[in-house]
């Protein structure tokens, strides 16, 4: 296994070390990540034999000896530090930089995304690849937000992003999608690594900024033709921003397929107006939805309901599915707007089929009742998230993981074209 496969998430480590942010502990954090950048230059003496590979090893030992010799000299004001595994976003507006640091050149830097899971090590993959290779009008790159702060019981989901990754990639079954797609072809799935959600927090970023990044962070993925990101979370509080980001980059409301257990459209539940309770909530008030459809609804509330009158949200139980099955199962959406984003929360599967969650509510979807209204959906799928994985849940052999897993084949499958 080639060393590149321990560049994956080290994007958003070294650049903690040469950035200052704006809080006092910033130093502490800037002084730990220091020390896995020495890990990178050590990687980087051991590239392959590969030309393209120690290619792309000398481009990276330049530009971190440009970043290393101007260490914290980059000082960011009203949004702090905006960053990710894998991207970096700091807009020239809100820093100061020195003449020897140039933004472009962070920019450049992580623009060079890299995949790797168990099984293999893909090349770093770009954007112009893509473009290159020709016959792309989609593929879905995978974007984690392992946030769990926002949940109203357990934060078990902040540890979903990984064991979801593993899963995805675990030797038990194939990386072939039911339709017949291969995971392995970077046409269909990229990987763009994680938004350093912690790291972020323990700078004293607060839920208002922290939002924005995560939003910075997926405009930063579609602007990339031909990605579109499917986001893992985390808990459900991570859509608002996501949906938010879609919907202003593509310069106008989606459509919202969302399964779910819970409506989730509080108006500020436990006084928090970020809960994982109250990601619709803030999503219809934006008017980044034109419709939303809430399927699998079993915990709904009387203040559930009437949220979901005060916004037009059409509402489908699981007491009436039997009943509205087919009409689930054949969903034309998208058509007149910039198109549709899914939203899966695993609570929306009966926990017989997925038991490793936060929120246990019997009596949901079947698995397959899920996959036929994923697979029969009509419209051009632009982005989607699964969230609400709780690994700290899950039976001993993963069971939970490998559903996420496979939820995130078949959107994989829904958007890459």
């Amino acid at each position: 296994m080639s060393p590149l496969c321990r560049w994956r998430g080290w994007g958003a480590h070294f650049v903690a070390a040469v950035v200052a942010i704006d809080c006092p502990s910033a130093v502490a954090v800037a002084a730990a990540q220091a020390r896995r950048t020495r890990a990178m230059r050590e990687a980087l003496g051991r590239a392959g034999e590969d030309e393209g590979e120690k290619k792309q090893a000398a481009t990276l030992e330049a530009w971190l000896g440009e970043l290393e010799a101007d260490a914290t000299t980059l000082v960011v004001g009203e949004h702090g530090v905006e960053y990710n595994s894998g991207w970096v976003l700091i807009r020239r507006e809100h820093a100061r930089v020195t003449p020897k640091m140039d933004t472009k050149l962070l920019l450049c830097f992580c623009m060079l995304l890299f995949t790797c899971n168990a099984r293999k090590v893909q090349k770093p993959i770009l954007a112009e690849l893509l473009r290159a290779l020709g016959g792309v009008k989609a593929s879905a790159s995978l974007l984690g937000v392992p946030l769990g702060h926002n949940s109203s019981f357990l934060q078990g989901p902040a540890f979903a992003p990984p064991r979801i990754r593993e899963a995805i990639w675990c030797g038990s079954t194939n990386s072939s999608t039911e339709e017949g797609k291969e995971l392995n072809d970077p046409r269909v799935l990229t990987d763009v690594g994680d938004v350093p959600i912690q790291e972020i927090r323990d700078c004293g970023v607060e839920d208002d900024r922290l939002m924005h990044v995560i939003s910075e962070s997926v405009k930063a993925v579609m602007e990339e033709e031909p990605l579109r990101p499917l986001v893992l979370g985390g808990d459900h509080s991570i859509s608002y921003p996501v949906v938010r980001a879609v919907s202003e980059k593509l310069g106008g409301p989606v459509d919202i397929l969302h399964l779910d257990a819970h409506p989730d459209i509080y108006d500020c539940f436990e006084g928090n107006n970020y809960s994982h309770a109250s990601s619709f909530a803030r999503i219809m008030e934006g008017g980044y939805a034109r419709r939303l459809l809430q399927v699998g609804l079993r915990s709904i509330t009387k203040e559930g309901r009437d949220q979901g009158k005060r916004f037009g949200v059409e509402q489908y139980e699981m007491r009436t599915f039997s009943k509205d099955q087919e009409k689930l199962e054949n969903l034309k959406l998208g058509e007149g707007v910039k198109g549709v984003y899914v939203s899966v929360d695993v609570d929306c599967l009966d926990p017989a089929f997925a038991p490793g969650v936060s929120h246990i509510e019997p009596g949901g979807l079947s698995f397959r009742d899920v996959l036929n209204i994923l697979q029969n959906l009509q419209g051009d799928v632009v982005a989607a998230d699964v969230v609400e994985f709780n690994p700290q849940r899950d039976t001993v052999d993963g069971m939970t993981a490998m559903v996420a897993a496979k939820l995130v084949r078949e959107l994989t499958a829904k958007i890459s074209k």
